[in-house]
């Protein structure tokens, strides 16, 4: 178990999917939320969920505020780098349920104090909520959210940031639409 810090992102619109994902049942818990959190627990002492709205939840959890009212993962750094006194952290996206062990700890190897993100490169390309940011990115996240900037991969191609390259392509099986949910639970069924 690592002491890193864990923030699971949870505030997205899930426009794409018609409703809620986070809030759609599965790997035996209520909720896919719940499922990563209770998953993340397992690896790091600290996990927290990123969420404008922490009421949704009906399990006990450690929640990050996002008191803002633009809906992209900018707003939720910001309020990490705010909340948290961590000069790193780790992320995952909660719509990312394939992602464990064998992706979180060579990103956990491979981070490197004097970058400013260690990041998971997936055939997707850069998985920007898979990995590791540091503090010297909060002015840039304050600053992209003040302008209103919310391209997390232009942000990422003009800073230091050490890849991590990964093969499987499943583990970065994201869930935005009904039938990546469907394909999700299938895959569940047969791995576990």
């Amino acid at each position: 178990m690592t002491n890193l810090p864990c923030i699971l992102f949870a505030g997205g619109k899930s426009s794409r999917m018609g409703e809620d994902k986070t809030l759609l049942p599965f790997g035996g818990y209520d909720t896919l939320c719940e499922y990563q959190y209770r998953r993340l627990q397992k690896i790091f002492s600290n996990v927290y969920i990123s969420t404008k709205n922490p009421q949704k939840f009906s399990f006990d959890a450690e929640f990050i505020l996002d008191k803002s009212d633009t809906y992209a993962p900018t707003a939720g750094f910001a309020a990490i780098y705010e909340n948290l006194d961590a000069e790193r952290f780790f992320v995952l996206g909660v719509d990312m349920p394939f992602v464990d062990e064998k992706v979180i700890l060579p990103l956990l190897h491979a981070d490197d104090a004097k970058k400013d993100a260690t990041l998971a490169l997936s055939h997707n390309g850069v998985e920007s909520l898979c990995g590791i940011y540091h503090r010297s990115l909060q002015p840039r996240f304050e600053d992209m959210l003040a302008k209103g900037e919310h391209k997390l991969r232009k942000l990422l191609d003009s800073v230091d940031t050490v890849l991590v390259p990964f093969e499987n392509e499943a583990a970065f099986l994201n869930l935005n639409r009904p039938q990546e949910y469907q394909k999700a639970k299938e895959l569940y069924d047969i791995i576990y």
